[in-house]
């Protein structure tokens, strides 16, 4: 009985360890106390010690136990055997001081009392501490480099809509207002083009003419700006509402936008409305009172208006209304006169109109053509014109495709940027600061993903520093668990003793 009583282990919980050890009296419950003395005597003895690799080993450590001490001395016996006297006590002081600490930690086991402290410690918190920590920058490795794919993502994505950008306005990104403005400066050439191409639309034309003639009876002109331009071309403005052709053009100079400065879009409004009273603003007006501006409000003979004009009658007053553009010499073309039809804003306008509205009529008259199988239908236009009924579906069909390609040359969303960039020159700093802003979006983004792979690579790092504190301690509490267990075991007579859940 007595033999299977010794064989059975003795299982300890970790956790109260420290609790069954003063519940048996193997340590008192004041040992703390005890340790307080201990340890300072520890960091005053460490201050004078033989050059000893072994014992520099030993205090490298980052806590100094009892087994420690123990090591120390059986080295001290050799550094220090010379200091023996004849009564084979060491008269070494450093030999005293660790002599003292180690007996000190016997009384009432003390040290047992703080191996099992520091074993509870580091598994219950320094051991959790760590591996919390290395999950931390686990976790923060995954979200920066999450982050930094991210931050490169949106990075690419706004150069490549930069470049879009560009596309759209047939630039190539690298000089955005040089190219702006050199496309400009090519612009009345393209609107040229434009022009010449109108010339085709003359059977356009006339169809739409004789067709309007025959059914509504229009005596107005038909589609005069386009008839005009099918006719003359592109000319100047000037020969459209004049109906000549001037003897000199002076083209109004366009002021370039600077390169190096650009606006915000903003307008200065200079010093007007800035006044907080806005009724009280003095516009140059000055009414003096007690004067007598002749305005009576009596009734009797007076004006049915209520004002007394006096007793003689004010002169007349001449108005002379002058043409725009009559201000210059006759035969000078200036100012907007100076400027294409193609490029004035109003008389491009109506150009486009008018084109819009000849593609309606195609486009209505194709779809009236698919539908004339009725005998109703074919008598309408029996004493229509011949070049209403000499038109096939096909033909209206290349008609409808010609007046949409011109139409299409001009409504492009190119076209619309030049004609902004033409209107406003202003426009070229708007367009290129809004540009730049998505180039400039970009660079921050590449900064932050560098700014993010910077604190990944700190985060490895700090990674790469812990987990071997992680396997010392674990070292450390493996190396304390098997003293504690062989120190037990020697008090119940060599009886297996086990420290459960000690795991880091």
């Amino acid at each position: 009985m007595e033999q299977n009583i010794q064989n059975l282990p003795i299982d300890i919980q970790t956790s109260k360890l420290l609790d069954w050890l003063v519940d048996r009296r193997h340590c008192n419950l004041k040992w703390q106390s005890a340790i307080k003395v201990i340890r300072e005597k520890i960091n005053a003895a460490i201050q004078d010690m033989p050059e000893n690799e072994e014992i520099k080993s030993l205090l490298s450590g980052s806590y100094i136990h009892y087994f420690h001490c123990m090591r120390i001395v059986e080295i001290l016996r050799k550094t220090e055997a010379s200091s023996k006297n004849i009564f084979g006590r060491y008269s070494s002081q450093r030999m005293k001081d660790w002599q003292e600490i180690v007996t000190l930690y016997e009384v009432d086991s003390v040290y047992l009392a703080e191996l099992a402290s520091l074993l509870s410690r580091n598994v219950s918190y320094e051991g959790p501490a760590l591996r919390k920590q290395i999950a931390k920058a686990q976790q923060l490795q995954q979200e920066l480099s999450r982050r930094e794919v991210e931050c490169q993502s949106s990075a690419a994505d706004l150069r490549e809509r930069y470049y879009a950008a560009c596309k759209q306005y047939g630039i190539t990104g690298e000089n955005v207002a040089r190219e702006l403005q050199a496309l400009v400066k090519d612009l009345p050439a393209v609107l040229d083009e434009v022009g010449r191409d109108a010339a085709k639309l003359e059977e356009q034309i006339k169809l739409y003419t004789a067709f309007a003639n025959f059914v509504c009876e229009w005596s107005e002109p038909v589609l005069p700006m386009l008839t005009f331009v099918q006719k003359r071309g592109n000319t100047t403005f000037y020969e459209w509402r004049m109906g000549k052709v001037p003897k000199a053009v002076e083209r109004p100079v366009v002021e370039e936008a600077t390169l190096e400065t650009v606006t915000d879009g903003t307008i200065d409004w200079g010093d007007f409305g800035t006044s907080s009273d806005t009724q009280g603003l003095n516009h140059g007006i000055q009414v003096e009172e007690g004067i007598d501006w002749g305005i009576s409000l009596e009734s009797g003979d007076a004006d049915p208006s209520g004002i007394e004009w006096g007793d003689s009658e004010p002169a007349p007053i001449e108005i002379e209304v002058v043409d725009a553009g009559t201000d210059c010499p006759d035969g000078v073309a200036r100012g907007e006169d100076a400027l294409s039809i193609l490029e004035n804003p109003l008389s491009r306008n109506q150009f486009i109109d008018e084109l819009m509205e000849l593609e309606v009529f195609l486009m209505q008259r194709l779809t009236e053509m698919s539908e004339e199988g009725d005998v109703v239908a074919m008598s309408q236009f029996q004493l229509a014109p011949s070049v209403i009924q000499g038109q096939t579906s096909e033909h209206v069909q290349v008609m409808l495709t010609e007046v949409r390609g011109i139409l299409g040359q001009l409504t492009t969303l190119r076209m619309q940027h030049l004609f902004m960039i033409l209107a406003s020159p202003r426009y070229v700093e708007r367009v290129t600061e809004m540009l730049r802003q998505k180039l400039k979006q970009a660079d921050v983004l590449v900064l932050k993903s560098a700014a993010m792979a910077e604190r990944r690579q700190e985060t490895l790092e700090e990674q790469s520093r812990l987990e071997p504190r992680v396997d010392l301690l674990m070292g450390c509490t493996k190396e304390l668990q098997k003293l504690i267990e062989a120190d037990i075991s020697k008090r119940y007579h060599n009886r297996p003793v086990n420290l459960m859940g000690v795991s880091i």
